[in-house]
């Protein structure tokens, strides 16, 4: 596999922290050139695949900005010459609240980076993959784009959302030679986790005991997932949402 990725670029939103971290520096370790983009300026990615001997730059962008979105594909390409993966993992969580309680800016806050986060990423990025006649598109989206949490009506809806646009989008391309895919990550051990539970003891261990497989997931689990999914063996899976989720979703 490592073959594969070898020269190849890939680019990975949200990458400052947690899945998008441990993606970033999987894709590295494949072989591939990354391009780390996260609205939060923080060097430790890009630091740790240097140190290990990759190539990597870093792109501070907003996904729910056009031209951020534009200038952090551009950047890539000047960089590095091409495009051949694309993680489009920067989310958020939102304001938790019930439905009749969400608030319009938090709801078009959270749809915004979420959904309209990966639209935007695709928009850019599928013109500078079709170049190459073949690559990968994965986009994160979360159990919670398989199923209904109470409370969190904005984030739950950006995720099933990011389903359907995986769906679409995979059928456009399937002809095109980009695959398009989604990874639905159950309660992974990251900052996002870390804000849910207030970094309470007794509020993850709450979390865990949701998950049939009786632990938080680490986010080098679902990086697995997507460097599977961009790799040459999953060649015949497209429009596919995986759950990378410890059996969350079949209860």
């Amino acid at each position: 596999m490592e073959t594969q990725f070898k020269n190849k670029v890939a680019l990975v939103t949200g990458g400052s922290f947690g899945i998008g971290r441990a993606t970033a520096i999987a894709y590295a370790k494949k072989g591939a050139r990354v391009a780390i983009a996260d609205w939060v300026e923080d060097n430790e990615t890009l630091n740790e695949i240097k140190a290990s001997g990759g190539e990597a730059i870093f792109v501070k962008c907003d996904v729910s900005q056009s031209d951020d979105v534009k200038a952090m594909v551009d950047k890539t390409i000047s960089t590095f010459g091409r495009l051949d993966y694309a993680f489009n993992n920067a989310g958020i969580e939102g304001i938790s609240a019930s439905t009749q309680d969400c608030t319009e800016e938090n709801w078009d806050k959270t749809i915004g980076v979420n959904m309209k986060g990966v639209w935007l990423c695709m928009k850019y990025e599928i013109p500078e993959i079709l170049k190459q006649g073949k690559g990968v598109i994965i986009n994160c989206a979360s159990i919670a784009g398989l199923v209904g949490f109470p409370g969190l009506p904005a984030y739950v809806a950006s995720k099933h959302g990011i389903i359907g646009l995986t769906k679409t989008t995979a059928l456009e391309c399937a002809k095109l030679g980009i695959r398009v895919n989604a990874v639905c990550p159950g309660a992974i051990k990251t900052p996002m986790i870390d804000r849910l539970t207030g970094n309470k003891k007794e509020a993850e261990e709450q979390f865990a005991g949701m998950e049939p497989i009786g632990r938080l997931g680490i986010p080098d689990e679902v990086a697995n997932a997507v460097i599977w999914l961009s790799s040459d063996e999953a060649s015949f899976v497209t429009g596919h949402a995986m759950a990378v989720d410890g059996g969350w979703v079949a209860q």
